[in-house]
């Protein structure tokens, strides 16, 4: 008999990041790690001081719940980063994926780092 809540073993663990394309394979209440560019801050009014951050990275997008305490941890990161590291629990609701956030990182400056490591290019072009 197989536990249906164990872990597979083929998804990355933290620190390691979880693409946001196998989020459908990590068990409801795992602890993901998912990083990615920040499309979109929201702070709904009617939230009570819940913060909904929107990432996304080169296999699709996914939605992070930062709740009161956390945020005011994290402050920094949540309102000034556009790379984040996001660690937390993978919450399911029919459909909809969204990861509880426990720790933020914010990965801004490796967005810099880019531009100085363009591959050179073969074809004459400059």
């Amino acid at each position: 008999m197989t536990d249906s809540h164990a872990v597979p073993d083929d998804w990355p663990r933290p620190p390691s990041c979880c693409p946001h394309a196998w989020l459908d394979r990590v068990p409801g209440g795992a602890r993901v790690t998912v990083a990615g560019l920040v499309l979109v801050r929201q702070r709904p009014g009617t939230a009570k001081g819940v913060i909904f951050v929107t990432l996304e990275d080169e296999t699709g997008v996914s939605n992070v719940v930062v709740w009161k305490k956390i945020y005011e941890r994290f402050r920094r990161a949540v309102i000034a980063g556009r790379l984040l590291r996001v660690t937390g629990r993978l919450q399911r609701e029919a459909s909809v994926v969204h990861i509880v956030a426990e720790e933020i990182e914010d990965l801004s400056h490796m967005l810099d780092s880019l531009l100085q490591h363009e591959p050179a290019r073969h074809d004459g072009a400059p």
